[in-house]
């Protein structure tokens, strides 16, 4: 069982969690919801070790499992091929090194020789037992296929997992992080947005696999589907606080809306009550000695009821629009491709890719996981070089870029130097810019390697607002948000006058983009879009 008592984490700006308890039984499944910058990633990170909380404990059970967001190849996991790493989930590896060394001895020793040989004999015959056992009880004579099973089940192919991690996408990094995770087990998995960059029947295996699964899990995640179809509870943090609903996503959000309607009824009801025992205690104050003392009663009345109504809860603020400055004009032709090839090894990923994108278009690529679609958009953004084929620009083309690993963002460095590296315009414009995506107050200072992964989405879209690109190149850009940051995302795409090349998995937000053409990869294919295409969205 996970117990979380008292827990307070404060950020130095501002307090994310308050005095927070609550515990997840022994095969429960728990989602941790709430608004980008809440505090959700930074909670799990507390409860995983990594974060020292400034009061309170954490009480983890014996086993666990944790799945950051952000998942880079540590260097001892580099040159590992990706079968071995999800092998290396389990122990097995491990014991079975000491069933060979325990065999060996068995061999040495025989069973003619002397009593005290053959007592050395028993005894090892006796420990080759108790390792074969718990080989067998992790699992070691099916590991392999088990772990392939995991492995595509998260949709990593058989060439995938015999390639070194270190030469990975950072999409199948995470997948092949997930597939370790999922393999290990444990009494409790703590995933953070488990479902990014993952496919439909993907994160519909992932959904099954968690909900039939006997470990207890605490997951963050803005994938409505998997929340309404794998959780039991949820938790949900806003402004420091904890509040805990039985149920799925949408029934939370049923008893939310009635919840909060109940706490605006309680507040009205306790506010009239304490202006009704002011304005009598007012009267009194006036009077003799006896109607003092009823003064100060009434006056000690109206301080509990005030303390009844506990910490304010945060007002939720409709999201502001995001008014992009217009980027300068380009030419009518500003972005061509031809024959582009690219492999990684023996591995082909594209061959012979052309297309052309004119001044104000928007493209969609499409295909599914492995197909190199962010490859080619690095490609484009002169991050990656072509194996083959040339890319070649139109007249005044600047080229902003955004990365879904966030590479461009780096820890030691404030929001709002950020922001100054890229526009040199007045502070207080560079604050509204980021402050349109939540990012407010003291925010503006904060450390940009202590950002969630939603707010460090914000950072790096608003770092495009500000350079007045005219051609935006977006892997990913809606991953790790809420829906109203996802909205007011889509709203400024929606009025921005430039062109744009976008990977993107999000149906909803492909629709309100309504893309001019798709390039679907790795054939390179160029097609016309209408709504028919978003069965290839739902499938990349």
């Amino acid at each position: 069982m996970l117990e979380v008592h008292d827990l307070t984490i404060d950020l130095g700006h501002r307090v994310l969690v308050r005095d927070a308890s609550f515990q997840v039984a022994p095969g429960e499944k728990v989602a941790l919801v709430g608004p980008n910058g809440a505090g959700k990633t930074t909670l799990l990170r507390t409860i995983a070790g990594e974060v020292e909380p400034t009061g309170g404990h954490v009480v983890l059970p014996d086993t666990y499992g944790w799945l950051r967001q952000d998942v880079q190849a540590a260097p001892d996991d580099a040159d590992k091929v990706g079968l071995d790493h999800i092998l290396a989930g389990r122990d097995t590896a491990a014991v079975a090194a000491e069933l060979e060394l325990a065999l060996a001895e068995m061999s040495a020793l025989s069973p003619n020789g002397d009593g005290r040989a053959k007592q050395g004999l028993d005894r090892a015959v006796k420990r080759y037992g108790v390792l074969e056992e718990r080989f067998s009880t992790l699992g070691g004579y099916q590991a392999e296929a088990e772990a392939r099973r995991i492995a595509a089940g998260v949709g990593l192919d058989d060439d995938v997992l015999t390639r070194r991690v270190g030469v990975l996408s950072g999409g199948q990094r995470r997948r092949l992080e997930l597939a370790r995770l999922l393999y290990a087990g444990g009494d409790l998995l703590i995933l953070d947005e488990p479902t990014n960059h993952l496919d439909l029947d993907a994160k519909a295996w992932v959904m099954q696999f968690l909900r039939t699964s006997r470990s207890a899990v605490l997951v963050v995640s803005h994938d409505i589907a998997l929340l309404d179809n794998a959780i039991d509870r949820v938790i949900a943090i806003d402004g420091g606080l904890l509040d805990v609903y039985r149920g799925t996503y949408t029934r939370y959000l049923e008893q939310r809306t009635a919840r909060e309607a109940q706490r605006a009824r309680d507040d009205r009801l306790r506010s009239q009550e304490m202006a009704r025992l002011t304005a009598t205690a007012s009267r009194f104050r006036g009077g003799n000695q006896t109607m003092a003392r009823k003064a100060k009663v009434l006056d000690r009345r109206v301080e509990r009821l005030a303390a009844e109504g506990g910490v304010p809860r945060p007002r939720r603020r409709p999201f502001p629009k995001v008014k992009w400055p217009d980027p300068p004009r380009a030419g009518d032709v500003v972005l061509v491709a031809e024959g582009l090839a690219k492999s990684y090894g023996e591995t082909p990923v594209f061959d012979g890719v052309s297309f052309i994108v004119e001044r104000g278009d928007t493209l969609l690529v499409l295909g599914l996981n492995g197909a190199g679609k962010t490859t080619l958009l690095r490609i484009v953004a002169g991050l990656l070089p072509a194996d083959a084929g040339e890319i070649r620009f139109g007249a005044n083309v600047g080229l902003g870029f955004y990365a879904q690993e966030h590479e461009d963002i780096r820890p030691g460095v404030s929001v709002l130097d950020h922001m100054r590296e890229r526009a040199d315009i007045p502070d207080t414009d560079l604050r509204s810019v980021i402050g349109h995506f939540g990012l407010t107050g003291e925010a503006a200072l904060q450390d940009a390697g202590t950002l969630s992964g939603g707010e460090k989405t914000k950072l790096a879209l608003a770092r495009l607002i500000v350079s007045r690109s005219n051609l935006l190149i977006l892997d990913e850009p809606t991953n790790n948000l809420d829906t109203a940051s996802r909205e007011a995302v889509l709203g400024a795409l929606q009025r921005y006058k430039g062109t744009i090349v976008v990977v993107s998995h999000d149906t909803e937000f492909v629709l309100g983009l309504a893309p001019d053409r798709v390039i679907v990869m790795p054939e390179g294919d160029v097609l016309g879009f209408d709504e028919s295409a978003l069965e290839l969205v739902e499938l990349a």
